[in-house]
C-alpha cells in the first residue's frame, strides 16, 4: 500500500516548480493554464535522524529510507465542480490520493499572469475549497436519490446512512469542508466509502518569492490558524536553483545565509507524512537497514504484511525495541542479553520508531 500526497493549486501557482524542487524531476512549467494534463508523479524520501544514527550504530551496508509519493496535478479554476477547465479530469485525481497539498501563489512576478488577474491568497483558497465542497454536494446528493427508495424497506443500515448524509449535506451547504465536522466511528465508517474529496488532510504551501509582501504570507497563516491546518512557507524557485546549482550542504549555508532554517520541501514531505497520520518503523537484517511506512495504530502482523505478504499469513511473533532505547544500550546484541528485545504478539500495536525483526513461518 503507497502513499500519496496530491499537489494541487489553480493554475501558474508553482505546483510543478514544487513537483520539481521536491522529486529533482523535471516536468515542465510553463506560463500557461493547465501545462499539466496528465499527473506526474514522484517518489521523495522523508529524512530522519534516527536512520542516521542507526546506520552507524549497526555499521549498515545499505540503508534505505521510506518514503511518500507526490502527485502533480492538473490546476483547478473556477467552475471545475461543473465541470470548467480540465474539472471532471482533476477531480479524478483527487480522489486516488490520500491527502492534498494545496499551493497558494504569494509570490510577485510580472511575467508569470493570474488566472484570477489579482493576486489574493484568501480568495485562490477560497476558490478551490468551494469547487471541493460541490463536488462532495454531487456525490453525497446522488447517494442520498439512490438510497432514498429503500427507506420504505425499514432496514436500519438505511435509516442510519440517511442521517449521516443529511448531517454531510448540512455542513456541505454551509460551505465546511468534510474534514472540520465531528464524527463518531460509525458515521467514519460510511464517509469512507463515499470518497469526498474535503474529507481528505489538507496542507496550505504559500508559494513565495523574494518579493512576497508579509500580508499575502498573512493571509496564508491567518486562513490555516482558522481551519486548524498547517502552513509551509516555500520559495519553490530558489529550492529549485538551489538544487540545479549546489550539493546539498552547500544549500543548506545558502539557506542560512538568507535566514532559512530549515528546507521548505523537507517541511512539506515532513507535514505530508504527518497529515496522512503515518509512522515509521526499521528492520535490520544482515546489516541492511530499512524504514518503512505504515499507519499508525497498525498491528505487528499488519506491519509484517507491509514487508512481504507471507511475513504477514506466516506471522510468529516480534522482537521490538524502542530507537531511543536501542541507542542508549548501543547495540542489538547487548540489547537481547540485557532483555530489552521484547517478543511481541500480532495484535501488538507498532510504535513510532520500534526496531523490529519479524519471525515467521515461510
Amino acid at each position: 500500500m503507497g502513499f500519496t500526497l496530491g499537489i494541487i493549486g489553480l493554475p501558474n501557482v508553482g505546483k510543478s516548480t514544487v513537483f520539481n524542487a521536491l522529486t529533482k524531476l523535471h516536468v515542465p512549467a510553463e506560463n500557461f493554464p493547465f501545462c499539466t494534463v496528465r499527473p506526474n508523479v514522484g517518489m521523495v524520501s522523508i529524512k530522519d535522524s534516527r536512520l542516521n544514527e542507526l546506520s552507524k550504530l549497526i555499521d549498515a551496508v545499505e540503508t534505505i529510507s521510506t518514503t511518500i509519493e507526490f502527485i502533480d496535478i492538473a490546476g483547478l479554476v473556477r467552475g471545475a465542480s461543473k465541470g470548467a477547465g480540465l474539472g471532471n479530469q482533476f477531480l479524478s485525481h483527487i480522489q486516488e490520493v490520500n491527502g492534498l497539498a494545496q499551493i497558494i501563489r504569494a509570490f510577485i512576478d510580472q511575467n508569470v499572469s493570474h488566472i484570477e488577474g489579482e493576486i489574493c491568497p484568501q480568495k485562490d483558497i477560497n476558490i478551490i475549497n468551494i469547487e471541493l465542497i460541490l463536488k462532495d454536494l454531487e456525490t453525497i446528493e446522488k447517494r442520498i436519490n439512490k438510497i432514498t427508495p429503500y427507506l420504505k424497506t425499514k432496514d436500519k443500515i438505511y435509516k442510519e446512512e440517511i442521517e449521516v448524509l443529511n448531517k454531510l449535506k448540512t455542513h456541505l451547504d454551509s460551505e465546511n469542508p468534510v474534514r472540520g465536522l465531528h464524527l463518531d466511528e460509525k458515521e467514519k465508517e460510511f464517509v469512507k466509502t463515499y470518497g469526498l474529496l474535503t474529507a481528505k488532510p489538507i496542507i496550505y504551501v504559500a508559494n513565495i518569492n523574494e518579493n512576497t509582501p508579509d500580508e499575502l504570507i498573512g493571509q496564508v497563516k491567518l486562513k490555516g490558524l482558522k481551519e486548524g491546518l498547517e502552513v509551509i512557507i516555500l520559495n519553490a524557485k530558489l529550492e529549485v536553483e538551489l538544487l540545479e546549482d549546489f550539493d546539498e550542504d552547500e544549500a543548506q549555508r545558502f539557506r542560512e545565509e538568507l535566514g532559512i532554517q530549515e528546507s521548505g520541501l523537507q517541511k512539506l514531505a515532513q507535514s505530508g507524512y504527518k497529515a496522512l497520520n503515518l509512522i515509521t518503523f526499521f528492520t535490520v537484517a544482515n546489516r541492511k537497514l530499512r524504514a518503512w511506512t505504515i499507519e499508525k495504530n497498525t498491528l505487528a502482523a499488519k506491519a509484517a504484511g507491509k514487508i512481504h505478504t507471507d511475513m504477514e499469513k506466516g506471522f510468529i511473533c516480534a522482537e521490538v525495541i524502542p530507537y531511543q532505547k536501542l541507542k542508549e544500550i548501543g547495540s542489538w546484541t547487548k540489547a537481547k542479553e540485557m532483555g530489552e528485545i521484547k517478543h511481541e504478539g500480532r495484535e501488538y500495536c507498532v510504535c513510532d520508531g520500534d526496531v523490529i525483526t519479524f519471525k515467521f513461518n515461510p
